[in-house]
């Protein structure tokens, strides 16, 4: 592991004027990816920013009207998982986040952490863009649709931080995932909801330039609710990928297979 210079700031402000004027530093929230990249020098920053003393990048609030959780950045995927107020009211994303990785990495990982990073096979980008949540930066406001890019690519520019997600409750949601026995991470995850805009069908660790929406079964969703509905739809395999783990038509059947499954249990 090379080199590299550590800062603990204290708030929001301290840390994005630390990471802004570096284009070499980049900021640590759980440390479960980038830490692991860096020992393997597939990460090399000059400078990490520590996030994990920003009191402000903690938390759960239920917004005013009820119809909205922001879930600030540096919360732990065990929070999300225990929150009552989530379980409440979303009860798929607390499902989602209590079966991420295993206990250590669910007391170690972050929300905000996750979608910086936007690793292909995980499972929290399902849910934001299956929800149609709002990312908040330090800068701006950025709808699921937009922010994911591609592999490991957002919509963030260099130094901006990820403050929190509002999550829009749903009229219906479930997520369900075929894991990797070892890693725990989605050779195929898919996140269903039924939301005030309709419905959102969001798969992860299937497509070939990450999570995607599978516009197709929305719109027979859209026409009647049930698992029948989207039955005869099929995901392109070229569409997919293919890897160690899963060929690409065996990820597109099990894209069909999950999405059917979470609707009825939805």
């Amino acid at each position: 592991m090379n080199t590299f210079g550590y800062q603990e700031p204290t708030s929001t402000a301290n840390a994005a004027a630390s990471a802004g004027g570096n284009p070499d530093a980049r900021y640590l929230a759980g440390g479960q990816s980038l830490l692991a990249a860096m020992k393997l020098g597939l990460a090399t920053p000059a400078e990490l920013v520590d996030l994990n003393h920003v009191p402000e990048l903690r938390g759960i609030k239920v917004e005013a009207n009820g119809a909205a959780i922001t879930i600030a950045a540096m919360t732990r995927h065990a929070e999300v998982a225990a929150s009552l107020e989530v379980g409440a009211r979303i009860p798929a994303l607390a499902g989602l986040a209590g079966a991420i990785g295993d206990r250590q990495v669910r007391n170690r990982g972050t929300l905000g952490g996750s979608l910086a990073n936007n690793d292909p096979a995980a499972d929290y980008p399902a849910a934001v863009l299956g929800l149609g949540a709002t990312v908040n930066t330090n800068t701006r406001q950025v709808a699921a649709d937009d922010f994911f890019r591609g592999l490991f690519e957002t919509a963030l520019a260099p130094g901006e931080l990820v403050m929190s997600v509002t999550f829009p409750v749903p009229k219906k949601a479930a997520y369900l995932k075929f894991r990797n026995p070892a890693s725990r991470f989605a050779v195929v995850g898919v996140f269903v909801a039924l939301t005030a805009q309709g419905p959102r069908v969001a798969v992860t660790g299937a497509g070939a330039r990450g999570v995607f929406r599978a516009k197709p079964m929305e719109q027979a969703l859209a026409r009647e609710w049930s698992a029948r509905a989207i039955e005869s739809i099929a995901i392109p395999a070229a569409d997919l990928q293919s890897d160690l783990h899963a060929s690409a038509e065996y990820r597109a059947h099990l894209v069909s297979v999950l999405a059917r499954r979470a609707v009825a249990a939805a």
